[in-house]
């Protein structure tokens, strides 16, 4: 198994940052790290990812978990498990009022070796959607990386 993730502290509530992060279409206008993303989040949805980092490779995933202000769970891969990508955004509410969020992935199955080896490094990757996302939210000024 193979995994990526990244966390920040951030000075806004889990609502916020939650608004942020389901708000899939604006993730192109702040350093998040995504060119585009085709879809709307919703359970049982299909959305496409269009990493900065692999231009040439979207990413197809189910929205598979959906909980407001909490997490949600993303799955994608080969068909019949030969190859699991799962991603999870965990919004985790702190005592004065600010959030932590992480953003992990893993990849499992049997042919998830070979997928990975033309997936590079996605942790500078989670790490700028997670700086990019702690700047909007909290009225920073973000820039836009491409």
């Amino acid at each position: 198994m193979r995994s990526f993730e990244a966390s920040t502290r951030i000075d806004a509530a889990p609502g916020a940052v939650w608004a942020a992060l389901v708000d899939v279409g604006g993730w192109r206008d702040w350093a998040s790290g995504v060119d585009r993303v085709d879809g709307t989040v919703a359970l049982g949805e299909r959305l496409t990812i269009y990493a900065t980092m692999i231009r040439n490779r979207p990413f197809p995933v189910t929205v598979t978990e959906i909980r407001p202000a909490e997490s949600m769970r993303w799955r994608g891969g080969l068909p019949l498990g030969l190859a699991v990508i799962e991603r999870v955004y965990r919004l985790d509410p702190q005592d004065d009022g600010g959030t932590v969020l992480t953003v992990r992935e893993d990849h499992t199955g049997p042919l998830a070796p070979l997928w990975d080896r033309t997936t590079p490094d996605l942790n500078p990757s989670f790490r700028q959607f997670c700086a990019g996302i702690k700047a909007l939210t909290e009225g920073r000024p973000s820039r836009r990386r491409g």
